[in-house]
């Protein structure tokens, strides 16, 4: 399977684009898992943030130790040689769309990512690892965030918890 950016949300496009910006701006040569990561952590109000409070990872913790590692990747400056993606990020791209058919949705959103960094054996994955986040929490914890509802369109996650975003209750 090929990386299809044609078949990505709106929001996955933005996230891979946060994610080149990031590495670009540490002088980084390869995309890795770790660099998309921080993009969809970065994402306040995205579907990967909703799935880890549900989860209840410390966010801080988080942030810091993918900022730590990050800064650990090898970087050069002052050379025009053209940001390529690593194995590893194909593997997550692969991966996802593979997700994205296996739950019967016709684009691969940020959830879908999320859930491919999870799978996909990198320094992201363990990072996840070591902060409580295993596939099977994310999964349990998309069930809840998403419900039923599919990827149809190239801005779904718009659509979720769209009660609880713009609703306001009154019982509170």
């Amino acid at each position: 399977m090929s990386f299809n950016p044609e078949k990505f949300t709106i929001k996955s496009r933005e996230a891979v684009q946060a994610a080149q910006s990031l590495a670009e701006s540490k002088g980084h040569r390869q995309l890795v898992a770790l660099h998309l990561l921080q993009a969809l952590v970065a994402e306040t109000d995205g579907v990967p943030r909703a799935l880890l409070q549900k989860i209840g990872v410390n966010f801080a913790q988080l942030t810091k130790m993918i900022d730590s590692e990050i800064g650990r990747l090898p970087s050069s400056s002052g050379s025009n040689v053209p940001l390529q993606g690593s194995p590893e990020i194909m593997q997550v791209f692969d991966a996802a769309q593979k997700l994205a058919t296996q739950m019967q949705d016709s684009f691969v959103s940020t959830e879908h990512l999320f859930l491919a960094i999870a799978q996909v054996d990198s320094p992201a994955k363990k990072l996840l690892t070591l902060n409580g986040v295993e596939e099977s929490d994310v999964l349990t914890a998309l069930k809840a965030v998403r419900g039923g509802a599919q990827v149809t369109d190239e801005s779904p996650e718009d659509k979720y918890q769209a009660l609880k975003k713009y609703g306001k209750d009154l019982v509170e």
